[in-house]
């Protein structure tokens, strides 16, 4: 029958090679471990939205437990160079897989074994324009509750093996995408990353229902078993075991080269600097709480349909604007998103225009997010095209590194300007918010800045290779910039990070 053909056709393009059919058994790992990753960071992003509030963690702790999270994406560089190089079983690639989501699920049973997490009840009332009988009016802790740094340590160890199952699924991607026709470059990074926040938006609503309802238990429990899943794809993976690897000293020197070409520390110096200066107010989520009086529950309400819209996003660039300047994209977006940031100020005068603060905030939070997910594609697929053939897995980590470097750093910056004005829980309970206008103001204008380093990203993939072709396109000091910044950035942020969580207040907020 012809729905039949169609069907297979839909799932086996005949115009795609084999190789690069993702649900082929022999590659369904990588679609499936994509997808995994969305799922796991959907049911763990609404708990470390709202847990550490709940904990009575400061507003620096509250940040930084989510840095520390992603804090392992900053050494993406550091899992693929091992993998490039120390096989294990003779595999480059599916055996760090396993280690990667076994660890996630290690990380995670311990913390269900070693706290009391089903005592916790949430404060769950007016989460949608009503409440019931059962909702808890108050958050419930018990006195055997995860401390911060137990809890900041297990999302730690939970980031590294998610962070190394994912950089196994990146290089594998990287090296796919290298047999792509032409006329299809670039589908398998967009088609990857959809199934990726597809499983995002799927499991935020999950995690919200259960976290609202039973507490962190369920959603915890979730997070320790699912990784398990993915095991046998992995083992069902069509990767062909003891291939001749380069030397270590020949990667190293072609990921010199490829750092030090104008190709690479030009656009990857924009990417650097635009994700530093998108630095958010971390004083935001308790305005929310103290003032506005969100629960928990709305805001992950908010926190599930800014996510939605990211992945709109996400489909919006595939679909219309995959064709599109690199450049022009970053402009559109750098200026919509300053308009609606400083629409926040908006709501700390309570000048809504009629409509509800829980409402006002939604899709101020969720246009901001739909225009990071047009921003994101973009830069992947530029990273992709940048990875030298056979060090796939070292050079596209370490291109994301400084991607997730720049973010994590920027999200530390965040909570060192809580010092300057007055953004404590006490000064916003107090009515004090002319700190808060400031420092939204201050966030504001960093963020529009970036739009002045836009003319660093090349215009489109063809502009990419045309930096390699101009007779200084090769520079040591440029590469070497880049590298420097990048791990000064990561140490910055794991000494701050570290500080938030075992010294709070030490760097003068409340």
């Amino acid at each position: 029958p012809a729905w039949i053909v169609a069907w297979y056709k839909f799932w086996f393009p005949p115009e795609t090679p084999r190789s690069c059919q993702l649900f082929r058994l022999e590659n369904i790992c990588i679609p499936a471990s994509y997808f995994m990753v969305g799922l796991l960071q959907g049911l763990s992003s609404p708990l470390i939205n709202v847990l550490p509030l709940d904990l009575g963690a400061t507003e620096s702790q509250q940040v930084t437990v989510a840095i520390l999270n992603t804090l392992p994406a900053s050494f993406k560089v550091v899992f693929g160079f091992i993998s490039d190089n120390v096989p294990i079983a003779g595999y480059r690639r599916k055996s760090y897989m396993f280690i990667g989501w076994s660890t996630c699920s290690l990380a995670m049973c311990n913390l269900l074994a070693s706290s009391n997490l089903g005592g916790i009840r949430p404060n769950n009332t007016n989460c949608f324009g009503w409440s019931s009988d059962d909702d808890e009016e108050i958050t419930v802790v018990p006195e055997d509750a995860p401390s911060i740094p137990l809890l900041a340590a297990a999302f730690l160890l939970f980031g590294c093996g998610m962070w190394l199952a994912d950089v196994m699924a990146d290089a594998l991607v990287a090296e796919k995408a290298k047999l792509e026709p032409p006329s299809l470059r670039g589908s398998i990074q967009s088609t990857c990353y959809t199934y990726r926040f597809f499983g995002v938006v799927c499991a935020v609503n999950i995690s919200t229902f259960l976290y609202t309802r039973h507490g962190p238990l369920p959603v915890i429990a979730l997070l320790g078993l699912l990784p398990l899943l993915t095991l046998p794809a992995i083992f069902a993976l069509g990767e062909i075991a003891h291939l001749p690897i380069k030397s270590t000293r020949d990667q190293c020197l072609e990921i010199w080269n490829t750092v030090c070409s104008r190709a690479t520390f030009q656009p990857m110096g924009f990417v650097f600097l635009y994700n530093l200066l998108q630095v958010g107010n971390a004083a935001w989520k308790e305005f929310s709480r103290t003032v506005l009086q969100f629960t928990s529950c709305q805001l992950n309400l908010m926190f599930i349909v800014a996510l939605v819209l990211l992945y709109v996003g996400i489909l919006a660039y595939k679909m219309f604007f995959l064709q599109s300047s690199w450049r022009n994209v970053y402009i559109a977006t750098t200026l919509l998103g300053g308009i609606f940031s400083v629409l926040q100020v908006l709501l700390i005068f309570d000048k809504t225009f009629g409509v509800p603060p829980f409402w006002f905030a939604l899709g101020d939070d969720a246009f901001l997010e739909f225009i990071s997910g047009i921003q994101f594609l973009p830069t992947t697929i530029m990273m992709v095209n940048l990875c030298p053939e056979g060090s796939e897995g070292a050079s596209f980590a370490m291109f994301t590194t400084v991607n997730n470097a720049a973010l994590n750093l920027s999200a530390i910056l965040s909570t060192s300007l809580l010092g300057i004005w007055d953004v404590s829980k006490e000064a916003l309970g107090n009515g004090d918010l002319s700190g808060m206008s400031k420092l939204t103001y201050l966030t504001s204008a960093i963020q529009m800045s970036a739009i002045c380093f836009v003319g660093l990203l090349p215009h489109s993939k063809d502009d990419l290779m045309e930096l390699n072709k101009e007779r200084q396109g090769h520079s040591v000091v440029g590469g070497i910039f880049l590298l420097v910044t990048t791990c000064l950035s990561i140490s910055y942020a794991i000494v701050v990070g570290a500080l938030n969580i075992l010294s709070p207040g030490w760097m003068g907020e409340t």
